[in-house]
């Protein structure tokens, strides 16, 4: 199981993301140019010091990390007709997540194998992008018994 970022541009989401999956035993892709220096202080505060234990990928465009990419990719996206519960989750997939401001285009958004949506109260437009990774993270790694043994 991986997490894709692609092109975020939140410093502290970034971080926050980085973190999630330190703790977890994720690997992490971020598909660049990100909207931030990544030396930013800010995404280094969020991540604290677990940023250096993450299985960190950083790819310089969609076409590098498509090269590179194995098993399934799992979109997270306001427009994913499955609620992430509904989903079925492999080992292998990894879960991508949008730019904060403006998701994925749309040749990234057909791409995936699955696009998969976290249900939320009428009216409202998206949750935080490390907030959601936490709670579809949680979901896939239970489903495929892939917490850590801590």
């Amino acid at each position: 199981m991986r997490v894709a970022l692609f092109q975020p541009d939140i410093p502290q989401n970034t971080g926050a993301v980085l973190r999630l999956a330190a703790c977890l035993g994720i690997g992490v892709d971020v598909i660049e140019p990100s909207g931030f220096v990544w030396s930013d202080r800010r995404m280094k505060r969020a991540g604290m010091d677990y940023i250096e234990q993450v299985d960190l990928v950083r790819h310089t465009s969609w076409d590098t990390f498509r090269a590179q990419f194995t098993g399934r990719l799992v979109l997270l996206t306001t427009q994913g007709a499955t609620p992430y519960l509904d989903h079925r989750f492999e080992q292998t997939d990894t879960l991508l997540l949008g730019r904060e401001s403006a998701g994925v285009p749309s040749d990234v958004h057909d791409t995936a194998d699955a696009r998969i949506r976290v249900p939320m109260a009428a009216g409202m437009r998206s949750l935080n992008v490390a907030l959601a990774a936490a709670m579809v993270l949680s979901e896939a790694l239970r489903q495929t018994d892939g917490f850590t043994s801590n």
